[in-house]
């Protein structure tokens, strides 16, 4: 399709008024018709010739459709470009985590799913002290699954056959205490392999603050976001 811009445009309005300006002109100076008719074929011829050129012309058109296609390219790739920005800010903005904000379900004790009504055999609660009873670190809870909440890869090489009873027992996510020099930030334990600590034990870890505002006394007390989860602890 052809480019009309705002010149050609000037020009084909010219060209239209000219015939009946032609007209009149030629009555008041006193022209014949015979004139007059040469005059108006010869705009006539003009103006289908110039008409010919923009929009019958093969060239006319080829040109139009390219100019086209580059506009819808351009268009297609600012298109892509601001999907490709969307699909990245949700993303990051969902995985985010913050003192007023839970990370979507995932496993081992970080699902957003209320533990209301909390099960009996739960022994422990989110914000005490508690250490390993074959590795010695110590950690707070941060969460916990009325049974081994993970993907089935990470089950089969922890519990094997003498140990597939534990996957049903209750497990808890801990921050592990930096102080310990362990060398991992956190871990995700069956209840049996850990115990309470009794008295202050400072625990010393970076996301610290997300999880609790303060301790008081007997275990670190949970902010909003986590005691909505865990309303019974």
């Amino acid at each position: 399709m052809p480019h009309i811009n705002a010149a050609a445009a000037l020009q084909v309005s010219m060209l239209l008024f000219a015939l009946p300006a032609q007209y009149f002109i030629s009555q008041w100076y006193g022209m014949d018709s015979a004139d007059r008719i040469q005059i108006i074929e010869r705009l006539t011829i003009a103006s289908w010739s110039s008409s010919t050129r923009s929009c019958l012309s093969l060239d006319a058109w080829a040109n139009g459709l390219k100019l086209w296609l580059s506009k819808t390219r351009t268009c297609l790739n600012v298109g892509l470009l601001i999907l490709h920005f969307r699909d990245w800010y949700y993303g990051e903005k969902q995985t985010k985590s913050d003192d007023n904000e839970v990370k979507p379900y995932s496993y081992f004790g970080e699902s957003t799913h209320v533990r209301s009504p909390k099960p009996e055999h739960v022994q422990f609660r989110v914000g005490q002290v508690v250490i390993h009873k074959r590795f010695g670190y110590s950690g707070v809870i941060v969460g916990w699954d009325a049974k081994a909440n993970t993907p089935e890869a990470w089950l089969l090489p922890k519990y094997p056959p003498r140990k597939q009873d534990l996957k049903d027992t209750p497990h808890y996510r801990i921050l592990i205490n930096k102080a310990n020099g362990f060398g991992k930030p956190t871990a995700y334990v069956p209840e049996e392999e850990i115990t309470i600590i009794m008295g202050l034990e400072v625990v010393h870890h970076p996301d610290m603050e997300a999880y609790f505002s303060g301790y008081d006394g007997t275990k670190y007390i949970m902010q909003p976001w986590l005691k909505k989860l865990y309303p019974h602890d």
